[in-house]
């Protein structure tokens, strides 16, 4: 299993950027929660059995999706895999 934290920083908040991440996870075969931070960021806890896998979901956040236009900067880095996780779920 890999798990990646990334934040995503931009007009992130406010424009359906959580559920069209979650919209995004049901194409790939990944586990995770999606919130927004108290600083305007969105913060996504991405895990997948397959590293190629996560990569691509994270590439089609980041660069071809509608949610891309918002996104003016990402910090991504490995983590360890949070235990419990099931499905894909947005932190409110």
């Amino acid at each position: 299993m890999t798990a990646r934290l990334v934040r995503y920083e931009g007009h992130v908040q406010g424009v359906g950027f959580r559920y069209g991440v979650k919209n995004l996870a049901r194409g790939f075969e990944v586990t995770g929660t999606v919130r927004n931070l108290p600083d305007g960021r969105v913060e996504l806890v991405a895990v997948s059995a397959d590293p190629d896998e996560l990569a691509a979901f994270l590439e089609e956040i980041a660069e071809n999706s509608p949610l891309a236009h918002h996104i003016k900067k990402v910090q991504s880095a490995p983590m360890p895999v949070p235990p419990g996780l099931r499905g894909f779920e947005i932190i409110v």
